[in-house]
């Protein structure tokens, strides 16, 4: 696969075996079970709808998995059982002690197998766990077990043109028995992965609309910025809240003051001024999101055009936004084609009912490298 200039073949060290002498064994991965993962990735795709696909779990056959204790982590193996023992004093299900990342790994244009910016991912997973107090896990760890999922359960990468991509979710979660509030004795480590359609209905670019709700994503000086599982939980009421005023999800303003715009429940913010400019509101309590990153680098570098990252008053400037969008992992990029916000719908591109030219652009620049159709002189995209 060298010299296609898709991506770099990602080829990890294993970290050193640990765990001696408590009762786990070294998690070796023997040389007949690499023949199978290559067995695996010759094996012919699954009899699956791929164009019909949603953003729901499909259980695949196998995912990987690891552990840390006293200081060190096991070297990790596939597993073929979907379920993980963790037992009842576990910090992850009293003190939400967990994090986790998501990407995707897409069909190039060529048969590849490519993974889009995974070392962000990684970088951005380190920097929640010393957040959360958990061990950090390292990068030889974490890309392997990205590249064995990904091989061992090839045939449930979507094909080329089908719309689809296999959804990658590594997790870091506390473990072990324990009552009282402090970080877990043990943590699990693990990637599994999905097979997933778009992750709004509609399929490809489809507008949605955003609702801003009476609630807080994030606190100052919180979690906002961290992958933290308990960010996701406390923004379930507001998906709810928005759903039901008329919208696909919530927009959050900022905790302190609710006149600046933050982000989506799922997604950052990118907005193309009616200036010619491309603004990404800035507050400390914004995920920051790798597709937002490669976005406004696209614009910039291809586009031409200027980018900015500031605050960004809504009510005050939502007159000078002529293109909206969310952007992330899940939803690559979306349209918004109206934003409700105390009692009024605030309309964009084309009335609301349009895809502004340059979202659509910036969609297209995207995927195309996503999917190795266009050359990536970033180095963002890696073959498995």
């Amino acid at each position: 696969m060298s010299g296609h200039g898709l991506g770099r073949l990602l080829q990890y060290p294993k970290v050193p075996i640990g765990f001696a002498g408590h009762g786990l064994g070294p998690l070796v991965f023997l040389n007949h079970e690499l023949a199978a993962v290559e067995n695996e990735m010759n094996a012919p795709k699954k009899d699956l709808d791929w164009g019909n696909l949603g953003f729901s779990y499909i259980e695949t056959e196998l995912r990987f998995s690891a552990r840390w204790r006293d200081g060190v982590w096991s070297e990790g193996e596939l597993v073929a059982s979907a379920e993980m023992p963790v037992h009842e004093g576990s910090t992850v299900l009293h003190y939400a002690q967990s994090c986790f990342e998501g990407l995707k790994a897409q069909t190039a244009v060529n048969g590849d197998i490519l993974l889009f910016r995974p070392d962000l991912n990684c970088a951005r997973m380190g920097r929640t766990t010393q957040r959360l107090l958990m061990p950090q896990v390292p990068e030889a760890l974490f890309m392997r077990g990205i590249q064995e999922t990904v091989r061992a359960n090839a045939a449930w990468v979507p094909p080329y043109g089908s719309g689809a991509s296999l959804y990658i979710r590594p997790f870091l979660v506390g473990v072990g028995e324990n009552l009282g509030l402090r970080p877990a004795p043990e943590f699990e480590f693990r990637v599994f992965v999905s097979p997933v359609g778009p992750y709004y209905k509609g399929g490809g670019l489809s507008l949605i609309d955003l609702a801003v709700v009476d609630l807080d994503r994030a606190a100052p000086k919180g979690l906002g910025a961290f992958k933290a599982g308990a960010n996701y939980a406390g923004g379930l009421m507001a998906t709810q809240m928005a759903k039901e005023l008329g919208a696909q999800e919530a927009l959050y303003l900022d905790p302190a003051e609710h006149r600046f715009l933050e982000e989506a429940g799922s997604a950052n913010i990118v907005l193309k001024m009616k200036d010619g400019t491309i603004v990404t509101p800035e507050s400390e309590s914004i995920l920051p999101s790798v597709t937002r990153r490669s976005v406004m680098t696209l614009a910039a570098d291809v586009l031409g055009m200027k980018t900015v990252a500031r605050p960004v008053e809504f009510l005050k400037e939502v007159a000078d936004i002529e293109e909206f969008a969310a952007c992330g992992t899940a939803a690559v990029i979306s349209p918004v084609g109206r934003v409700r916000s105390e009692d009024t719908w605030h309309r964009f591109y084309g009335n609301g009912e349009a895809i502004g030219p340059v979202t659509q652009q910036l969609y297209d620049l995207l995927t195309a490298i996503q999917k190795g159709e266009r050359e990536d002189p970033y180095g963002w995209t890696h073959a498995v």
